[in-house]
């Protein structure tokens, strides 16, 4: 795909409104181009701004009495010149009132925000990382031979657990690259279950509560801590993912 058809897709991959197939071409070439991630950057800026709840007012509770009121047809009683001569008001009326009706539905649908966008990023990263192969840039069970190996790749030093006698063994780490920076995975095992660790610095000082999602046949676990933001994804069931993450925190 050439920089033209990704930017014509942008906004539906940002969205999450797009195949798993065509997500992967997308996140393979933004990775080889250089001018791209800007484009996407710009979206989700964007995307952000407008996203603040400053910007939104809630209607007033007799708007759509009033609305309704103003568009009462005619009394019979009225001359039918007038009556023609109020027929393009109402409609006019009709027309407006459709409009904020259709508003104030659109209102209602919950709007993707930037921690929905992130969590199909993570989602996105653990496929591809099944697809293709790519675990670990360095595999090893040691957690002095993991956590050393990311100094100089990475602008934080991850932790890593060895969680090997609670039945998670560790099976290396690699770099990854989500929220538009270099992150660090740890990959962790279940069984035939892959646990990938997304950890990168928080831009919040405010620790997040955990907080799971399920989706795409997956769940996800994701929270704050010390300025460290956690991302854990696994087709494992929710059940021993979720001592996993208690474990890992």
């Amino acid at each position: 795909m050439n920089c033209e058809e990704i930017r014509d897709l942008l906004h539906g991959y940002l969205d999450g409104e797009l195949d798993l197939v065509r997500s992967l071409e997308i996140e393979r070439h933004l990775e080889e181009c250089p001018a791209c991630p800007e484009a996407v950057s710009r979206y989700q800026a964007l995307r952000a701004a407008l996203s603040h709840p400053s910007l939104y007012r809630r209607p007033t509770a007799g708007m759509r009495e009033r609305l309704l009121a103003s568009l009462r047809p005619a009394r019979k009683s009225r001359a039918t010149s007038r009556k023609m001569a109020w027929q393009p008001l109402a409609l006019a009326a009709s027309l407006l009132l459709a409009a904020c009706l259709g508003w104030g539905v659109a209102r209602l649908r919950p709007m993707q925000t930037a921690e929905d966008s992130l969590a199909q990023e993570v989602i996105s990263s653990h496929v591809r990382s099944l697809m293709a192969q790519h675990l670990e840039d360095v595999a090893s069970s040691d957690t002095h031979t993991v956590k050393p190996w990311f100094n100089g790749r990475v602008d934080f030093s991850p932790p890593v657990k060895d969680l090997a006698s609670e039945g998670y063994p560790l099976i290396g780490g690699r770099l990854d690259y989500l929220d538009n920076r270099p992150v660090a995975a740890l990959v962790y095992k279940r069984r035939q279950h892959v646990i990938n660790v997304f950890i990168w610095p928080s831009t919040n000082d405010v620790d997040a509560p955990l907080r799971p999602l399920a989706r795409q046949g997956f769940h996800v676990f994701h929270w704050t801590s010390v300025g460290m933001s956690y991302w854990v994804i696994s087709d494992l069931n929710e059940q021993e993912l979720q001592h996993f993450v208690e474990l890992l925190r």
